[in-house]
């Protein structure tokens, strides 16, 4: 079903001797993307660094040894490319889009603002009230927010339930030797992965990355031939989150025009097959389609909400599934029976071959559509790399959903949708 519709391309994977492994996907467009992604995030943290992770990230544009903010920030606008970055709970990346033809100038600018940053403490001082924003545009977004506080209770004690942004009063108490001394610990090249996509041989990408680290003094000339990659480097050491609790069910008084609701449960850490069935399953239920189960049963014939989604987050050791709806504060209790009833379907009998045909059948189109999307392509190749040493290619993916059985996603349903297994966190 999937043969041709989702071409293999080549991809080369290397190792520099200092520990840095790089990864190549080629393309045929003149755009190209480069970024640097580290093994490093919020469960990294130690307990006196709330917010730390994030805000080295918003730091790193502040100035290095050798560019002031204002250059970082001309670097690539002045070429028509742009230069971003994000945190998450196990990972820092930093990522620049542009004409392919530039692609030294990138590399160049993203090593030296992961390796060379000075965390400035006039910029500190200023950036945290930048995070201080970010943070309160987050709680006048009940809809964002209910996630967040929706994973601190289900990793409760756990830095997963950590928020990424951390809390104002500490972020302003930080100094530049907090940040300096996190990124030694953590941003090491051996915690690295820098990647690359576009249209430029991959000799000329290693040799720009090449002399850059040359020019840090992380290789010397002699150690720069290109060396097939090792074997994948052993996870960083990080405790894995205790087994969940007995579910909770909590109301929060927020007084919103709307009713916020947030129903979910753990789940998979991302490089396993039960993670796999648990993606096609969400999908059914509450993916991106118009036709997926809730948005017909909340939305299509009751007219009770305007949105309803659910997802699946996946960390390297564990997981959680959610889904979320906002509706009138009268009509929770309603909605949440219909999730109830949806949940039930999958957990009460396999899918017939017919609705399990059409599932996939969806899943693998969605899929190839969204392959279109370089941008996204490239992070979460470069993510799944980092985190497990390998890519999934799109049709090898696919292959694995046709795979499938009815038996084997019902017991996933069963394991994830159970009732003794679901938390409700409402905000009314």
């Amino acid at each position: 079903m999937t043969d041709g519709v989702f071409p293999r391309r080549t991809v080369a994977a290397h190792s520099f001797a200092c520990g840095l492994r790089t990864l190549y996907l080629p393309s045929s467009s003149p755009v190209a993307y480069a970024g640097i992604a580290i093994d490093a995030g919020t469960r990294d943290e130690l307990d006196s660094e709330s917010g730390l992770a994030h805000f080295v990230e918003h730091m790193s544009f502040k100035g290095t040894t050798r560019r002031r903010a204002i250059h970082i920030i001309n670097r690539m606008e002045a070429v028509g490319g742009d230069l971003n970055a994000y945190t998450g709970k196990e990972e820092t990346v930093y990522y620049s889009a542009f004409l392919g033809e530039h692609y030294r100038r990138a590399i160049d600018l993203l090593l030296d603002i992961v390796f060379c940053s000075t965390y400035p403490q006039a910029e500190m001082d200023k950036e945290a009230e930048v995070v201080v924003d970010e943070i309160d545009s987050y709680l006048d977004a009940p809809s964002e927010q209910i996630f967040d506080d929706f994973e601190a209770l289900l990793f409760d004690g756990h830095p997963l339930g950590r928020n990424i942004l951390g809390r104002a009063e500490r972020l302003r108490t930080y100094a530049t030797a907090d940040m300096v001394a996190f990124a030694r610990r953590l941003y090491r090249t051996g915690r690295m992965v820098l990647f690359f996509s576009g249209d430029v041989q991959p000799a000329l990408v290693h040799r720009a990355v090449a002399s850059g680290l040359v020019r840090l003094g992380l290789e010397t000339r002699a150690s720069l031939a290109a060396a097939p990659l090792a074997a994948p480097i052993a996870p960083p050491t990080r405790q894995t989150p205790a087994p969940a609790r007995a579910p909770f069910h909590h109301t929060v008084q927020r007084n919103t025009h709307q009713a916020h609701v947030v129903v979910g449960a753990r789940a998979y850490a991302a490089d396993t097959e039960q993670h796999l069935r648990l993606f096609l399953l969400n999908n059914i239920l509450g993916g991106p389609g118009m036709n997926s189960r809730l948005n017909l049963a909340l939305r299509e014939r009751s007219g009770l909400v305007y949105a309803v989604e659910s997802g699946i987050t996946a960390y390297t050791d564990c997981g959680c599934w959610t889904t979320y709806f906002g509706c009138d504060a009268s009509d929770v209790a309603r909605c949440l029976r219909l999730v109830g009833r949806e949940l039930r379907r999958l957990t009460d009998a396999p899918l017939a071959p017919s609705a399990l045909a059409a599932a996939k059948r969806q899943l693998v189109g969605q899929m190839g559509v969204a392959s279109e999307n370089r941008e996204n392509r490239i992070l979460g190749a470069a993510k799944h790399f980092l985190h497990h040493g390998h890519t999934l290619p799109t049709d090898e993916l696919c292959r694995r959903i046709e795979a499938m059985t009815a038996h084997a996603l019902h017991q996933t349903a069963l394991e994830v949708f159970a009732p003794d297994r679901l938390c409700t966190l409402v905000y009314r």
